[in-house]
């Protein structure tokens, strides 16, 4: 049988940001991955790791300043390269449902969230009728666990957590084929983020042709969901891993993989020694190099993805008797 394509196939995306007197900040580097049909990736990794970029370069929201590289197919559209009207009018929303990191920027401050749902239900569903608005509009917020009785307010009358899922209601109208969350639990308690993240979930499930990419700093949060984990360090993804095995007995192998878990509460509770490197300088070797217990002389070289990981010395891969142990 042949497998089915990708709903999002990424090859060797790159984001430079152009600054004055030349700088250049390297804000992505050589991204490889796909999302396939009823998948769930979650693209994890420390803030300012360019996890967030990536997100704007396959939507078209990088700032003028922004040179983009590779290509991100999306079926058959490059999304690096479709202009704006196509972004515009056939993308966003209708092809993306996208739940932004900052959902109070991106609701519409003068208009309450039910005039909001309503209009996107009309534009992106073709629902007529006042009463036909008003009963789809309320089914959107529902799924995003929305309180009917806050839909006549206004953005700025909301907490954080409510624009967060007035945000993921507006992602969810469309039945987008990819759904890109960017921190989709931000301001959420515990059961709101399991609801919330759950939600995502069964939009990906409900006809087993849609995808989600989502980003995030939950890693409770990304074991819940995800299928594959893409680990992103400065730049660069230097891990994808089947979830199952990553959160589990057999682990990652890459070091900072390895780091991020022991960092959690839940296990060792030992953070990752120093700081990430500042994209505008980054090193010519590993960038994780003056952070990893496993550095030699070798990672004065830049290591590639081979295989699952991008690390001259990943940790060696669990046997049986290992897992069992």
């Amino acid at each position: 049988m042949t497998e089915r394509p990708p709903v999002l196939s990424v090859r060797g995306l790159s984001v430079r940001f152009l600054l004055p007197g030349g700088r250049r900040i390297a804000a992505v580097t050589d991204a490889h991955f796909d999302v396939a049909p009823g998948e769930c990736l979650a693209l994890i990794g420390e803030s300012g790791c360019g996890k967030s970029v990536l997100a704007s370069a396959l939507l078209g929201l990088l700032p003028a300043n922004a040179q983009t590289a590779g290509r991100a197919l999306l079926g058959d559209l490059d999304l690096l390269t479709a202009d704006e009207r196509t972004l515009a009018r056939t993308v966003r929303g209708r092809r993306i449902g996208l739940v932004p990191q900052s959902p109070a920027a991106h609701l519409t401050p003068v208009r309450t969230i039910r005039s909001q749902l309503e209009e996107t239900v009309a534009e992106l569903r073709g629902v007529r009728g006042r009463a036909a608005l008003r009963e789809a509009a309320e089914q959107a917020a529902e799924r995003a666990a929305f309180p009917p009785d806050h839909l006549d307010r206004h953005p700025h009358e909301l907490s954080g957590g409510l624009a967060q899922r007035a945000a993921t209601a507006l992602a969810l109208v469309g039945g987008a084929p990819l759904l890109l969350a960017d921190e989709p639990t931000t301001g959420l308690d515990r059961d709101l983020v399991d609801r919330t993240v759950d939600e995502l979930r069964r939009h990906v499930d409900a006809d087993g042709d849609r995808a989600l990419l989502m980003i995030t700093h939950d890693l409770a949060a990304a074991e819940r969901v995800a299928d594959r984990v893409a680990v992103m360090y400065a730049g660069r993804i230097v891990e994808l891993a089947d979830a199952q095995a990553f959160f589990g007995a057999q682990g990652p192998r890459h070091p900072y993989s390895r780091g991020l878990l022991e960092a959690l509460p839940d296990r060792a509770f030992t953070p990752i020694p120093g700081l990430p490197p500042e994209l505008g300088d980054l090193p010519d070797g590993c960038a994780f190099a003056p952070r990893c217990e496993r550095t030699t002389g070798a990672c004065t070289t830049l290591p590639l993805l081979t295989g699952s990981v991008a690390c001259h010395h990943p940790v060696p891969a669990a046997t049986p008797e290992d897992i069992r142990a």
